[in-house]
C-alpha cells in the first residue's frame, strides 16, 4: 500500500482527566532529519516513553517502518497528556503513514490500549470513560484490549471490538481479519460478603438500627456517637446491604469511577454493587477529596452512590474533613488547578462514628471517664459545628448490657429491612416524578415542596421545636427531609407530627437514649413497632 503525497495519518484516541476522558487526535507525518520519532503536544513521561514501546511492538509484530523522521502530534496541543493509553493509536498512525495499514476506518473508530514490547495489548485505566467520551464525540466504533472486554461490556451506543495484539488490529483495518465484538457482559452477582454481614447479628441498639433504615431510605448522612464496643463499626458495615441495588445508569457511573481509579470493574450491570469506602483517619486531603498529578478521584468520589464510612471522625485531619462540607451539600468535588478544572460526582451517604471523649467513656454510667473537661472540649472541638450540622441524623449509642444479650432474640434480617427501604424509595421516585414541573412551569425548591406535604398542626409543632431547641435553618430543612423519608417508610402520604418528632430526635446528640423523647412522644423504634403490629 503506497502512501499518498501530502497525506497526514489521523487516529482518534483519548486522555483521562479525573473520571472523564476528552478526545485526542494523533497526527503523524514525515519531517526532515535523522530517523526517529518525535512526540509533541505536551506529553508527560509515560507518553514520551511510548515511542520505545511502539517501535519495539511494531518490529516484533513483523512490520517495518520506513527509515524516516516521524513527528507525532497529540491534539489539542495545549493540554497535558498522561498515561500509556496512546500506544495503540500512535502505532496505528505510524503504520498508516508508512502505507502498511488502510485508513478507511480511522475516521469513526477509537483506539485505546497499551502495547507490550512484543506487541500484545494491555488493559488501560478508565476504559469506560474513554468509550463514553467517544460516544459523545460521535464515533461509531472502538478497538480495545481483549483484557478490557469485561468492562467494555457495560458500554452502549457504539460497536466495541476486542483485540489481543497489534497484528490483529492491522489485519482488521486491512480487511483480512474480523475482530470479535464485545457483547454485553454476563451478569455476576455481588460478593457474598454482604450476605455474611447481616443486620440480624447486631443485638440491641434498636434506635440505631432504625436510624440506619431511615438513612438508607432517604440517602441521609448519619453520625453515630458512643463509647467503644457499642457496635458503631458493626452497624456501619451493614448499611450497604439495606440500600437498594443501583439502577442501570447508577451502575454505569459506579463502574466508570472504579475504572478511572484503576479498580476492578465487575461484569454486567447486576454485578455492580454500591461501593463501601472506609479510609483510615490518616488519609490526606487529596486522598479524601481527590487531586494529585494527574488528578485522580478521592475516597468521596470512589464512594459515589454508596457509603463513605469515616470511623473515629475527630482523628481525621481538620482540613480533610472540613473539605467535605461543600461536597456534602452539592454532591460534587470541584478541583481547580493551574491548568485544569475537574468536577467529579461525589454523592455518597456519609456515615461517621466518634467517641464522646478521648478515653471514650464520657457520660457512661458504669465506667469512669479519665478525661479532663479541657481534654473533652478539645476532642469534641476537632469536629466543627458547621460539619456536624451537615449530618441529617445524629444517634447516641448506649452500652449494651450483657443481661440484654441473654434474652435478646435475633432481630430483623438485612433482606427484610432492605425490602422496606426499596418500597420507600419507589414511593419517593413516583412522588418526585409527579411533582416534576412541565415545560414552561416554574421550578420550586425541595423545601417548598416538602412544606406542602406537612399537615398544619405538624408544621406548627416543627416551628415550636426549632425555636425552643435553637436549631439552624439548615437543620429545619434536614428535619423535613428526614421526616419525609420516615413517612415514606410508613407508607404515609402526609408528614405528620410523629414523623417530625422522630426526625427531631435525630438532631439531639445530648439526649438520654432511655428518655421518653421529645414532648413525651415515644421513642422512634417503639412507635414503629407499634405501627407495624397495628398494621
Amino acid at each position: 500500500m503506497l502512501r499518498l503525497s501530502g497525506m497526514v495519518a489521523r487516529v482518534h484516541t483519548g486522555s483521562l482527566l479525573g473520571i472523564d476522558a476528552y478526545g485526542v487526535q494523533v497526527e503523524v507525518d514525515f519531517c526532515t532529519g535523522l530517523p526517529g520519532i518525535d512526540i509533541v503536544g505536551l506529553p508527560e513521561t509515560a507518553v514520551r516513553e511510548s515511542q520505545v514501546r511502539v517501535r519495539s511492538a511494531i518490529i516484533n509484530s513483523r512490520f517495518e517502518l520506513q527509515s524516516r523522521r516521524y513527528v507525532v502530534n497529540l491534539a489539542p496541543a495545549d493540554r497535558r497528556k498522561s498515561g500509556a493509553s496512546f500506544d495503540l493509536a500512535i502505532a496505528v498512525a505510524l503504520l498508516c503513514q508508512c502505507g502498511l495499514c488502510a485508513p478507511n476506518r480511522l475516521d469513526e473508530t477509537l483506539f485505546v490500549g497499551e502495547l507490550s514490547l512484543e506487541g500484545q495489548l494491555r488493559p488501560v485505566r478508565g476504559l469506560l470513560a474513554h468509550l463514553r467520551a467517544a460516544r459523545r464525540r460521535g464515533l461509531r466504533a472502538a478497538v480495545v484490549p481483549d483484557a478490557d472486554a469485561r468492562a467494555a461490556g457495560l458500554a452502549t451506543g457504539l460497536r466495541v471490538y476486542r483485540a489481543r495484539d497489534l497484528a490483529e488490529v492491522v489485519d482488521f483495518l486491512n480487511g483480512t481479519r474480523a475482530l470479535p465484538l464485545v457483547t454485553p457482559a454476563a451478569c455476576e452477582r455481588p460478593s457474598d460478603r454482604d450476605a455474611e454481614e447481616d443486620l440480624k447479628d447486631v443485638r440491641g441498639q434498636e434506635s440505631a438500627k432504625r436510624a440506619l433504615e431511615v438513612a438508607a431510605a432517604g440517602g441521609h448522612n448519619l453520625l453515630l456517637v458512643g463509647p467503644p464496643g457499642t457496635g458503631k463499626t458493626m452497624l456501619a458495615r451493614r448499611l450497604k446491604g439495606i440500600m437498594p441495588p443501583p439502577t442501570a445508569e447508577e451502575a454505569l457511573e459506579i463502574a466508570t469511577i472504579a475504572g478511572a481509579a484503576g479498580l476492578p470493574v465487575p461484569a454486567g450491570r447486576h454485578g455492580v454493587g454500591r461501593p463501601f469506602r472506609a479510609p483510615h483517619h490518616t488519609v490526606s486531603d487529596a486522598g479524601l477529596i481527590g487531586g494529585g498529578v494527574p488528578i485522580r478521584p478521592g475516597e468521596v468520589t470512589l464512594a459515589h452512590l454508596g457509603v463513605l464510612f469515616l470511623d473515629e471522625l475527630p482523628e481525621f485531619r481538620r482540613s480533610a474533613i472540613e473539605a467535605l462540607r461543600p461536597t456534602m451539600e452539592s454532591g460534587l468535588s470541584a478541583l481547580v488547578r493551574a491548568q485544569d478544572r475537574v468536577i467529579m460526582p461525589s454523592r455518597p451517604l456519609v456515615l461517621a462514628a466518634m467517641n464522646p471523649c478521648p478515653c471514650g467513656y464520657h457520660g457512661d454510667r458504669k465506667r469512669i471517664c479519665r478525661c479532663s473537661p479541657d481534654q473533652i472540649q478539645r476532642y469534641q472541638g476537632r469536629v466543627s459545628g458547621p460539619l456536624l450540622d451537615r449530618f441529617d441524623i445524629h444517634v447516641a449509642l448506649p452500652p449494651v448490657r450483657v443481661s440484654e444479650l441473654k434474652g435478646a432474640s435475633r432481630g430483623e434480617t438485612t433482606a427484610m429491612v432492605a425490602e422496606r427501604v426499596l418500597k420507600a424509595r419507589a414511593r419517593r421516585e413516583r412522588r418526585e416524578a409527579a411533582e416534576r414541573p412541565g415545560f414552561g412551569e416554574r421550578r420550586t425548591s425541595q423545601s417548598d415542596r416538602l412544606r406542602t406535604c406537612v399537615k398544619e398542626e405538624a408544621l406548627g409543632f416543627l416551628h415550636r421545636c426549632i425555636d425552643r431547641l435553637g436549631l439552624s435553618l439548615r437543620a429545619h430543612d434536614k428535619v423535613l427531609k428526614v421526616a419525609r423519608s420516615i413517612a415514606d417508610l410508613e407508607g404515609a402520604q402526609w408528614i405528620e407530627t410523629p414523623h417530625l418528632a422522630e426526625a427531631i430526635q435525630y438532631r439531639l446528640l445530648d439526649r438520654d437514649p432511655a428518655s421518653e423523647g421529645v414532648h413525651g412522644l415515644p421513642l422512634p423504634r417503639q412507635r414503629s413497632r407499634q405501627a407495624r403490629t397495628a398494621g
